[in-house]
């Protein structure tokens, strides 16, 4: 069967009416995802461990999926394109693209993939593509998105836009990038790692315990004379006795006093600062925070609203990722030169949810059973 074109002819595009239409900035059209914060924010998911988690968390609670199609020998090529396409080079199928692609788009607001072909146009692999290797550009007509490659050195607009997917998750108005779920955090765990940085130093002064020895000469002149040779005495016997590897007695004569430095000082109770630290963090990510391992709800009535509010939040992220993954699949059928369109399904995020359903139809079958 001859392979379908995955170019098909559409109207143009009118110019956006309400877009930039001063060429003299055309530069603000432009735009690198920000280099600058994607840095920041690979160091927030590597400074605040808490950060790291509640992302692969919710990458993992997302879920699988299965797509169908209405054609049945184009959906037996395509669940094999499904379970067995290369990712990367190191990883297959397309669960595992689509697991990288949702990593990326929490960190940096910005995803981009590519369906990657052999010579004759046959799919081959899928590819994650690194946004700093990225330029996207606002099109003529005010509305679409060009993308370029900088892998050559100068940007290179890609000869087959078709072959790429790109999401965004929560962009400004106008704006060809999304914003991370992680804009906001950055003082907020600067903030958090001062105070692990300080609570670390006072550990380090305090549990490496350190002594003030104070010699006081006495009244008479004697003692007075010999003061400085005597402290140099006690110096070095202090010295030796807290260097030895065994316990060893130090013996001094004279008014001699040993305290412990920062003995009267208390540390700062960082409970409730690095609570509240944690809590804006939690928010931003949308997950309730037993989740995370913090035991601030133990009712259970809680944690089930918890649970019912995560499951909008990744209903949100579902989609936003079924059109990309439907693109991928279509696509991927159209190279293959199979007709069928092709719908997302994906599987129920909790067991509860199942238990609840079934506990409310049980409900609703016996009162009916009453009424009758």
């Amino acid at each position: 069967m001859k392979k379908k074109s995955i170019k098909e002819a559409s109207p143009e595009v009118c110019a956006v009416q309400t877009g930039n239409t001063n060429k003299t900035f055309s530069m603000l059209d432009s735009v690198m995802p920000g280099m600058q914060d994607m840095q920041l924010y690979s160091a927030l998911r590597e400074a605040v461990p808490i950060i790291d988690a509640a992302i692969t968390k919710l990458v993992r609670l997302t879920g699988g999926f299965d797509v169908r199609c209405t054609n049945t020998a184009s959906q037996q090529k395509l669940d094999g394109f499904i379970s067995q396409i290369c990712v990367n080079g190191n990883q297959t199928g397309l669960e595992a693209f689509v697991s990288n692609y949702f990593e990326q788009l929490l960190t940096y607001g910005t995803a981009i993939g590519e369906i990657v072909t052999d010579s004759c146009g046959t799919p081959c692999a899928l590819f994650n593509a690194p946004l700093e290797n990225i330029l996207l550009k606002r099109n003529e007509n005010g509305l679409n998105i060009d993308i370029y490659s900088l892998g050559s050195g100068y940007p290179e607009k890609i000869r087959y836009p078709e072959l790429t997917v790109m999401s965004v998750l929560n962009p400004d108005a106008g704006a060809l990038t999304g914003n991370s779920i992680l804009k906001g955090l950055p003082f907020v765990a600067s903030t958090l790692m001062k105070i692990f940085r300080t609570v670390g130093t006072n550990w380090e002064r305090l549990g490496n315990v350190r002594f003030a020895v104070t010699y006081k000469p006495q009244n008479d002149s004697l003692d007075r004379a010999y003061a400085k040779e005597r402290a140099a005495v006690v110096a070095q016997e202090w010295s030796n006795a807290m260097s030895s590897s065994s316990v060893k007695d130090f013996v001094a004569v004279g008014d001699v006093q040993i305290k412990v430095i920062g003995a009267e000082a208390q540390l700062p109770d960082s409970d409730v600062p690095v609570r509240q630290l944690l809590e804006q963090i939690v928010a931003k990510t949308g997950l309730p925070p037993f989740l995370l391992g913090l035991s601030w709800s133990s009712t259970e009535r809680m944690s089930s609203q918890q649970a019912d509010a995560l499951t909008s939040e990744l209903e949100a992220y579902r989609r936003i990722l079924t059109p990309a993954i439907a693109h991928i699949c279509d696509t991927a059928l159209r190279l293959y030169g199979l007709p069928g369109s092709v719908d997302v399904i994906w599987d129920d995020i909790m067991l509860q949810d199942l238990v609840e359903m079934a506990r409310a139809e049980l409900y609703s079958a016996q009162a009916q059973r009453l009424e009758g």
